[in-house]
């Protein structure tokens, strides 16, 4: 029967796990502890209880010891409750061993989310709803896991809040001919809050603003009046030319009689060119004031 030697050393401050083999039947584990204090008595021998189990089951363990993550994924391991160094792991295949590692995937892709429609008071006290959405990814995975529950969930909810208070600022006419400067004011507002989460916010864009249905009568109304005001005074500014143009012709026409018959004759010639029986005569005005004077 085979005895099997195993010798143990305890070093610090740095956190490790791994076995040398010296010889048939001897094995040396090296535990490194990341204080001074040490972890405690039962993670040690929870670190070498697995190890054993490790050790014991080859080659069939490398089925639980051995993961592998995509291209666009890092895992943030976790040994006995504390998070190891040297930050997440990935892409590829990374070890951990069973009982005492823990690890969670984080997605590094870009994610999109619409924002509910938000029921705003704008600064001249009218009510619209507002959505929009909110383009985000995970820069560092371990504050990802770290610094908060759920990043995810937290990142929707505080874009949410952020649209409410930026748009609570603006006017009417801001929130509908500004949206680009209220993006961008999002886009600065939210990837301020988010840093410490791990999360860049990359782009925020304005969607839908639904007003009232009487707002939106109301405004109708108020450009059909200022569109025929429009009309009204562009008539006027047109008769008003006309008028001069007239007034200089007459001045032009008087000065010479034979300039009023040529027009006559070309009135005539406009009217025959749009072949009607109607016959035209003209007669001059002053020989009809000669006849009523008589």
């Amino acid at each position: 029967m085979k005895k099997v030697c195993v010798v143990f050393h305890l070093r610090a401050p740095c956190m490790e796990y791994h076995t040398t083999r010296k010889s048939s039947s001897c094995y040396e584990l090296h535990v490194m502890f990341p204080n001074p204090e040490g972890p405690g008595c039962c993670a040690i021998i929870l670190t070498i209880v697995s190890y054993l189990l490790i050790v014991a089951t080859f080659p069939f363990s490398l089925c639980m010891c051995i993961k592998v993550v995509q291209e666009y994924e890092r895992a943030v391991i976790f040994r006995l409750g504390r998070l190891l160094k040297g930050g997440a792991k990935g892409p590829g295949i990374f070890f951990v061993v069973p009982c005492i590692d823990s690890y969670r995937k984080v997605d590094l892709r870009t994610v999109s989310f619409d924002v509910p429609p938000q029921e705003i008071l704008s600064r001249d006290h009218v009510t619209v709803a507002v959505d929009a959405v909110v383009y985000y990814r995970v820069h560092d995975p371990v504050m990802a896991e770290n610094n908060v529950e759920d990043y995810s969930h937290s990142t929707r909810l505080l874009a949410a809040t952020t649209l409410r208070n930026v748009l609570g600022t603006k006017n009417l006419a801001e929130i509908l001919s500004e949206r680009e400067s209220i993006s961008h004011n999002m886009q600065s507002s939210l990837d301020e809050a988010t840093d410490p989460w791990g999360v860049k916010v990359e782009r925020v864009e304005i969607k839908d603003v639904r007003l009232p249905v009487q707002l939106q009568r109301a405004m109708a109304a108020e450009a059909e009046a200022a569109r025929e005001a429009r009309a009204k005074v562009i008539a006027a500014e047109g008769e008003q030319r006309a008028s001069r143009a007239l007034k200089e012709a007459a001045e032009v026409i008087s000065e010479s009689p034979a300039a009023l018959q040529l027009r006559y004759l070309q009135t005539l010639s406009q009217i025959s060119a749009e072949k009607n029986s109607t016959i035209i005569f003209p007669l001059p005005i002053d020989i009809i004031n000669n006849i009523v004077s008589k």
